[in-house]
Order: C-alpha cells, then structure tokens, then sequence
C-alpha cells in the first residue's frame, strides 16, 4: 500500500492519462486531492460557533421596497444575470436525461417555467436578463438540444459545461485518521458532481469576461428543480445599495430540513455549517430547530466582479466534504465542496432570511404531487400558493415505492386529487387513483400484501384509514 505522497504521485500520474479533460480541469482535482490528505477536511471547532445576528443573516421584511417606475427596475434587471444548475439527471424518479425537462405543472417543465419568468421580465420591462445554465457531463448535450427549442424567446440562453474533475471525483480509497491512503489502481471517471465549481467554471467558461463587457453585475444562482427561486428585486436592490458581494438566502427550518446546511459566526466570518462538518456528539444539535434555526435554500446572489477577483487570485478553497460510497462493491470517497461556503471569502457578504415560499424544490413524485395540486396556481410561470389554504404549512406526504417513478406516480393518478384541505397522506401497496377525488385532515391508504385497491372518481375521503373497499 502507498504511502499518502506515494498515493498524490501515482495519482498525477493516473490523472495525467485523462485526455478528456483539461489541464485546468487536471490541476484543480489534484489540488483538491492535496488539501484533503494534508487534512484540510477537518470538522469544525464547536465551541468556536456563534449564532449570526440580523446585521449577519437580514430578515426579509426588513429590505426596503423597491421602486416602481419601470426605467428604475429596468436599471436594476440590466445588471443581473440568472444561472440555473443544471447538472442533476431526474434518475431518482425514474427518468433519463437532465431532471429539468421533468413536466411539472400543466404540461410544462421546469426549463420550460425558468424562461417563461425571464421573458416576461424582459417583454414587461425591456430589459435583458441572460439565462445560464451550467450542466454537468452528463446533462450537456441533451440541454443543447432541448435549449433549440427556445431559439426565437427573448432571452439570450448559454449554456456551459461545469469543469468535470475539479471538485468531485471517485476513487477506491483506505482511509485511517493517521495515514489517509489512496489506492489508485483502478482509476475512476468521474461521477454526478455537485456544484462547488460553479464560480471557477464560470470563469473558465469565458462567460464571466463576457458578461462584465456587457455592464451585467450580479448573478443570482439556483437549482433548476426549485420553483421558488425566481428573481427577486427587493434583494437585488439591497446587495447593490450596500455593496454586498454574496448573499445567500436562508429560510427557517422545520423538521423536514435538519440536514440542511447553516449560516453560523465563525471567527469573525459568516460561514456555512454542514453536517458533514459537524462532530459526531454534536449531530443532535445541530438538527435541532431550537439552537440552528435557518437552513441554506442554495439561493445564492454573488457580485460577479468579486468571482473574477477570487478565482485569479485562487482564494475560493472552501471546505472538503469527504463523502464515502460504494460503488459496484468498491469503497471510494468523494470529495465535495459546496458553493454556498464560498461565503466567507466575499466582502460583505450576508444570508437573507427568507420567507419559505423561496424553497420549492421537486425532489420525489412526493413533491410533485403538492405542485401539480390545487395547493398552487400557475400564472406567467411563476407557482404561488393556493390562498384557500389557512395552514401555512404543507402537508407531508409519504408515497410508497409504486409511485417513486414519475410514469407510474402520472398513471397511477386519473387525475391529482384536491388537498387544500389535506394535512397528511399516507399510501402504500398498488393503489389507484380515479378523477375528481377530493383529501382532507389524515388520511392513509394502504392497500393489503396482493390487492389492488382503486379509489373511485369523485370520492371525498376526511381523517381515515383505508385499507380496503370496505373502508370507503
């Protein structure tokens, strides 16, 4: 077994033999790779941490209005530029091809809601706000495809491959807290990256030179699955107003969110918290909703001149995440960093504490039913929540293992029942939906081991248990 430098050697080497990917690309993971084994991945000092004041993590109520003469919006939209992530595949839910082009509401995608906003905003203000979308290796082709589509919109749309190796690479790795060991013998390609290259990849794109020719300031990032991440002048207006470089939008956290990151004070620095960062006694508290009341959305609004000042500079070292896996029976770690604890690099940087309707991301068929439901409108591609429901709270839902893939969940479905009135939905076994059926209160259907079990057209079931025709 190699030593850790016999290991970062062999590895160079091993690396060097990859004619797909550039030297950039090659340097940038062998970097990584040397932080990690010099221990740069090291969990956070506890005691260290303190909780951020408003100064730090503004509340949203508290930015000022902005105007509403056109010629001033007009301003602030010329200086912006929306990025989408778009690397992710929509595997989880049983599609192939990039998760974007999942149809989410009325027949329309999510790529499809993106640049029906960004249209209206430039039709209703003569504006020209940009669309980027950064994919990964895997999204890249199919997204030049689909993007056609969109050749005679008003907007102009890029689209960018992110660096394949830089941040995220699997390799069959040893590893002991005194001696981290690399085995490279069988050299990994690399798998779905996160999106922690997202500011270097920009650069290296060449899109950040030319979007700084043409006056454009700030670029608010997102990922493409989330349907509340949608352009926001209030907070726009108040980064440029107090030369803020980065913000990142928090939202308070509930139960469902423990395991999402945090903005914390840290040194005299604001910084996000993960759990991969956090030390093992210290995991309950971290998922308390007492102690760490915000989570990261991964909204982020960054001075787009600040990315180029850091990325010359390589200052953008965030912290590894080592994520272990097992892929086809080998042991391999990931390495990850994560754009939102970029943070702490920027001037001025700051977390905007959102209201909840910001994060609306489509995970699982679970998610889909609550956008493709009366719990929510659709108006100029922007999806807003249904007011006819008084508890602001969604309900949760819990679909078995038959509704995981969007096909079977869309078949299993005459039609998305009404739950405005729903608090909570249980299904399992081989269930089925007819038309028109309206849920209220606690309901659970569970079809028996064997049976299939239809709930018929029109049906209006409140606060029951249903495990059989019987039961309705």
């Amino acid at each position: 077994m190699a030593t850790a430098t016999h290991s970062l050697s062999q590895l160079k080497t091993a690396t060097a033999a990859l004619n797909q990917i550039s030297e950039n690309e090659k340097n940038g993971f062998l970097s990584l790779v040397a932080r990690y084994l010099s221990g740069e991945a090291q969990q956070i000092e506890w005691s260290k941490i303190q909780t951020p004041t408003d100064e730090v993590v503004v509340p949203y109520d508290s930015l000022a209005p902005t105007s509403d003469d056109p010629a001033e919006i007009k301003k602030l939209l010329d200086k912006l530029v929306v990025l989408k992530l778009n690397g992710g595949l929509g595997t989880t839910m049983g599609c192939t091809g990039p998760k974007s082009v999942i149809e989410v509401r009325n027949g329309l995608t999510f790529l499809d809601l993106i640049v029906i906003q960004i249209e209206n905003l430039n039709s209703k203000y003569g504006c020209k706000v940009p669309l980027l979308l950064m994919n990964s290796f895997n999204t890249h082709e199919d997204t030049l495809k689909i993007v056609e589509k969109y050749s005679k919109s008003n907007i102009e749309i890029h689209s960018f491959n992110r660096m394949k190796q830089l941040t995220y690479i699997l390799f069959p790795w040893i590893y002991t807290a005194q001696d981290p060991r690399i085995v490279v013998d069988d050299f990994l390609p690399p798998y779905p990256p996160g999106h922690g290259d997202v500011f270097p990849s920009l650069y290296n794109s060449g899109k950040l030179d030319a979007l700084l020719s043409q006056g454009k300031e700030y670029v608010f990032v997102a990922n493409s699955d989330n349907l509340g991440a949608v352009v926001d002048l209030k907070i726009l207006n108040h980064l440029i107003t107090n030369k803020n470089e980065y913000c990142m939008e928090v939202t308070p956290k509930t139960l469902a969110d423990v395991k999402g990151g945090t903005l914390i004070s840290y040194e005299g620095k604001v910084q996000l918290l993960e759990i991969a960062q956090v030390p093992d006694q210290h995991v309950n508290e971290f998922k308390s909703i007492e102690k760490f009341k915000i989570f990261n959305t991964n909204n982020l609004w960054v001075n787009l001149k600040a990315i180029k000042r850091l990325v010359e500079a390589d200052a953008l070292k965030m912290e590894i995440i080592p994520n272990p896996k097992e892929v086809d029976g080998v042991k391999v770690l990931q390495l990850e960093t994560a754009a939102g604890a970029a943070i702490k690099f920027f001037d001025h940087a700051i977390g905007i504490n959102v209201p909840r309707s910001r994060f609306l991301p489509v995970k699982a068929t679970s998610d889909l039913l609550l956008v493709q439901s009366d719990l929510y409108i659709l108006e100029d591609g922007y999806v807003f929540r249904n007011k006819a429901r008084t508890n602001p709270a969604n309900p949760s839902i819990e679909l078995g293992p038959e509704f995981k893939k969007v096909g079977n969940f869309l078949s299993r479905f005459k039609s998305i029942p009404s739950i405005v009135e729903l608090d909570s939905l249980k299904v399992a076994g081989d269930v089925w939906f007819g038309a028109n059926i309206t849920l209220k209160g606690k309901v659970s259907v569970v079809a028996k081991s064997g049976e299939k079990l239809e709930i018929p057209d029109g049906a209006v079931i409140q606060n029951k248990e249903i495990n059989g025709p019987q039961d309705l």
